[in-house]
C-alpha cells in the first residue's frame, strides 16, 4: 500500500460525551467487534480495557484519555476514549486538538446533557466533523425522537438519522436503514450485533419516505443532481452514489449523521463503525496544519505527507506504571524514526527520541518509526511539555499551542510526616507536568502549599494518586474557591526603574493603561505607540512583564483575568535600558495602574443540571434558592424533573451528599464552570 492510500484509510477519532452516556462501553464494543479484543470489557465489572487506572475501575468513570488502534473494513482507526466528567475536561480538550473526527455519544434517556454541550462546542471550535450515536435505547424511559429533538434544540447543525429506531415499546429492537432501504431487527439474545435484514413493511413506508427525503436533501449539498433525480424517479439513490455525496456534506461540518442503538446490549455498534469509515475524515480530508516560522513569524503549512519535513504536536504527557514518562504526539507531516534527534521549537532545544510506541490503552507496541497521520507515544525527551512542537531544526515550525481552563478550586496540602516534604514536592511537580489544569503554589502569608484544580473530584483523584503511585500520605484542607480579579475602571500608572547593579546602570520608564476587557477575552496587550516605534525586543519585554504581573492582582493577590493593557509611554535611554530595567519599570507601572482601576474580586459560577424524582423537586428547589442559585429551566422527563441553574461555586461544596439526603439517594446532578461574577460577599470579608 502506498503512503497516500495508507493515510486515506486512516481515521483519527475521539469518543466524547457527558459522563455515564456510555462512551467507554461503546469503545469496548468497537474493540470487540473489530477483533482487537477477544472478550468484551465491562465498565461496571472493572474489566474495561480503556479504563486501565485502578481509580477508573473502582469509580466506574474515565479519568484520563486512553488511545488505542483497531481496524475495520481495511481502515485503521486510532481511537481516543475521553472522560465525561467536567473535572477532567482538559483531557477532552487536548484530545480534540489532534483528532480529525469525533463520535458524540448521547444517552437515549437523558438526551443532551451539559458536558455533551461543552464537548460539542469544543469540537466545533476545532472544526472536527461529528457523528452522533444515541445510546442506551434499551433502557426504560429511552426516547429516540426526544433525543433527536434535544440535539436540534441545544446544538448547532443539521442532524441526519441514518438509522430510524422503531418499536419503542419493545426497547427499539428494530430500525429502518435509510441508506440501504431495509428493516433491521435485533435478537435480544444475540451478542454479535448482527440484525436480521428484511424489506420495509408497508406500515413503515411513510416513515421511510420522510426520512429518505431528508437524507437526499442533505446529500444534495454534496451532489446537486441527486435531489433532482430522486424527485423525478421517486427512487432513492443507491449507496455507491449516496454515500460519497453525504460524505462531502458531512466533511463541511454542517451535517451530522445520527446512529442509534445500545452498546451494552450489542446493538448498533457495527453500523457505527461503518459510519465512521464512510463519513469521518482521513488526514487527507482536513486542511493542512498551520504554524509559524519561529524566525520570520510567517505562516507555514504542512500537508500529511511522510516525505516532507517533520511536524508533530505533543498533546499529552504522562507516566506509565513504571514511572517512565510518555509523550503522546500527533504526527502531522514527515516521518519520525526511533533514535532520531528532533528540535523542540517551543523551547528551542534538541531532544532525542529513544522509543516510539503505538498505544493500546496502557499496553505498548514498539515501532521503528511513525509518519504523517499517526498518533503515538514517545520516550526520550527531557524538556518537552504539553503543547510543544517537534520538528527538524533546519525546517522549524511552531504549531498553535493548546489552551486550558484555569483551576477554580484550591486546598492546602501537607505531608503527614515532615520528612516526606521533599518527596511530596517532587510528586506534585510530576503531576503538574501531566495535568495542565493542576497547579501548585506556596502561600507567602501562611507558608502552606496550595493545590488547585477543576473540582473536588479532580483534587480527590490527584491526592489518591499521591498515595497509590508515589506512596505519600498527605493531609488536605477543606476546598476553597480559587477567586480571580479584574478591574472595573481604566487607569494609568508610570513605573520608573533606575538602579546600579554590578557596576552597570539599569534605567527605563514605562507608562501603562489598564482597563476591563470583554468577558472571556483574557489578557490583551497593545504595545504600539502613535508616531513612535518601540523596539521589538523592548515591546516583548514589556508584554512579558505585564503578563507575569497578572499572576497576582491588587485586591487580594489572586490571578487577574479579562484585562486590557495599552502601552502609553516609554523612555529607553540607550544601553541603560536593559531587560532588567524595562521589566522592572513595567511591573511597577502595572501595580500602580491596577490599584487605581477599581479592582474587583471575581468568583466562579457553575452551571448546574439536576435530575430528581418529581416528589422531591420542591425540596430540591428550596435548597437551590438557599444557595443563591438562579434557576434557568425546568422540564418534566416522565416521572422526573430536570432543572438547570447557575450557582456560585462557593455554595456547592458537599452538594453530592446534600442531594442524596434530600432525594433519598435518587437524585443525580452534574455541573461545570460557566463564568466569573463579582464576589460581593467575599469582597466585604477581605475588606474587614
Amino acid at each position: 500500500m502506498n503512503p497516500r492510500e495508507r493515510i486515506a484509510r486512516l481515521r483519527n477519532l475521539g469518543i466524547i460525551a457527558h459522563i455515564d452516556a456510555g462512551k467507554t462501553t461503546t469503545t469496548e464494543r468497537i474493540l470487540y467487534f473489530s477483533g482487537t479484543s477477544h472478550k468484551i470489557g465491562e465498565v461496571d465489572e472493572g474489566t474495561a480495557v480503556m479504563d486501565w487506572m485502578d481509580q477508573e475501575r473502582e469509580r466506574g468513570i474515565t479519568i484520563t484519555s486512553a488511545v488505542t488502534t483497531t481496524r475495520w473494513r481495511d481502515h485503521t482507526l486510532n481511537i481516543v476514549d475521553t472522560p465525561g466528567h467536567v473535572d477532567f475536561t482538559a483531557e477532552v480538550q487536548r484530545s480534540l486538538r489532534v483528532l480529525d473526527g469525533a463520535v458524540v455519544v448521547i444517552c437515549g434517556v437523558g438526551g443532551v446533557e451539559p458536558q455533551s454541550e461543552k464537548v460539542w462546542h469544543q469540537a466545533a471550535d476545532y472544526r472536527v466533523p461529528r457523528v452522533v450515536f444515541v445510546n442506551k435505547l434499551d433502557r426504560t424511559g429511552a426516547d429516540f425522537e426526544r433525543a433527536l429533538a434535544d440535539l436540534e434544540k441545544k446544538l448547532d447543525g443539521i442532524f441526519l438519522p441514518l438509522l430510524l429506531p422503531v418499536g419503542k415499546d419493545d426497547g427499539y429492537l428494530s430500525a429502518i436503514d435509510l441508506v440501504r432501504n431495509r428493516l433491521l431487527t435485533w435478537d435480544p439474545g444475540d451478542p454479535e450485533d448482527r440484525p436480521r435484514s428484511a424489506p420495509i413493511p408497508s406500515e413503515l413506508q411513510a416513515i421511510f419516505d420522510a426520512g429518505c427525503e431528508k437524507l437526499v436533501e442533505a446529500a444534495a449539498t454534496g451532489d446537486e443532481t441527486l435531489l433532482d433525480e430522486y424527485l423525478e424517479t421517486g427512487t432513492p439513490p443507491a449507496p455507491p452514489r449516496l454515500l460519497p455525496a453525504l460524505r462531502t456534506a458531512v466533511l463541511t461540518g454542517g451535517i451530522h449523521p445520527v446512529l442509534a442503538g445500545s452498546s451494552l446490549k450489542n446493538r448498533g455498534v457495527r453500523a457505527l463503525l461503518d459510519t465512521v469509515v464512510d463519513f469521518l475524515p482521513s488526514p487527507l480530508d482536513v486542511p493542512p496544519i498551520e504554524g509559524k516560522d519561529p524566525a520570520t513569524d510567517e505562516t507555514v503549512r504542512r500537508n500529511p505527507n511522510p516525505e516532507i519535513p517533520l511536524s508533530a504536536l505533543v498533546y499529552k504527557v504522562m507516566n506509565d506504571e513504571s514511572r517512565n514518562r510518555l509523550y503522546y504526539a500527533r504526527v502531522y507531516s514527515g516521518t519520525l524514526a526511533r533514535g532520531a534527534k528532533v528540535w523542540n521549537a517551543s523551547r528551542e532545544g534538541e531532544e532525542r527520541i529513544t522509543r516510539i510506541y503505538r498505544m493500546h490503552s496502557n499496553r505498548k507496541e514498539a515501532l521503528e518509526e511513525a509518519s504523517a497521520g499517526d498518533i503515538v507515544a514517545l520516550v526520550g525527551p527531557k524538556r518537552t511539555a504539553t503543547g510543544d512542537t517537534l520538528c527538524p531544526k533546519g525546517h522549524a515550525v511552531l504549531l498553535e499551542e493548546i489552551s486550558f481552563p484555569e483551576p477554580v478550586i484550591a486546598a492546602a496540602i501537607e505531608p503527614k510526616s515532615q520528612g516526606d516534604l521533599a518527596d511530596l514536592e517532587k510528586a506534585l511537580s510530576e503531576l503538574t507536568v501531566e495535568d495542565p489544569t493542576f497547579a501548585v503554589k506556596d502561600d507567602p502569608e501562611t507558608g502552606q502549599k496550595i493545590i488547585s484544580g477543576m473540582g473536588e473530584l479532580h483534587l480527590q483523584v490527584l491526592v489518591e494518586r499521591l498515595a497509590r503511585e508515589f506512596r505519600i500520605e498527605a493531609r488536605v484542607g477543606n476546598p476553597q474557591v480559587a477567586y480571580r480579579e479584574t478591574v472595573a475602571a481604566t487607569a494609568r500608572g508610570t513605573g520608573k526603574f533606575d538602579r546600579e547593579i554590578a557596576d552597570n546602570i539599569h534605567r527605563a520608564v514605562v507608562t501603562l493603561e489598564i482597563g476591563p476587557n470583554e468577558r472571556n477575552r483574557g489578557f490583551t496587550f497593545d504595545g504600539d505607540l502613535p508616531g513612535e516605534t518601540v523596539p521589538k525586543y523592548a515591546r516583548a519585554w514589556i508584554e512579558e512583564a505585564a503578563r507575569e504581573s497578572t499572576a497576582a492582582g491588587p485586591f487580594a493577590g489572586y490571578p487577574m483575568i479579562d484585562v486590557r493593557l495599552v502601552l502609553r509611554g516609554v523612555e529607553l535611554p540607550g544601553e541603560a535600558a536593559t531587560e532588567i530595567a524595562v521589566k522592572g519599570a513595567t511591573a511597577e507601572a502595572f501595580r500602580q495602574a491596577a490599584r487605581a482601576a477599581s479592582p474587583v474580586l471575581l468568583e466562579p459560577v457553575v452551571r448546574l443540571e439536576i435530575l430528581v424524582p418529581e416528589e422531591y423537586a420542591g425540596e430540591v428547589m428550596r435548597d437551590l434558592n438557599a444557595r443563591r442559585a438562579q434557576v434557568t429551566g425546568m422540564e418534566a422527563r416522565g416521572r422526573q424533573e430536570r432543572a438547570t441553574a447557575t450557582v456560585p461555586l462557593s455554595r456547592m461544596f458537599g452538594y453530592a451528599t446534600d442531594l442524596r439526603s434530600l432525594t433519598r439517594g435518587r437524585g443525580i446532578f452534574s455541573m461545570e464552570t460557566s463564568h466569573f461574577e463579582p464576589a460581593e460577599e467575599a469582597m466585604k470579608r477581605f475588606a474587614e
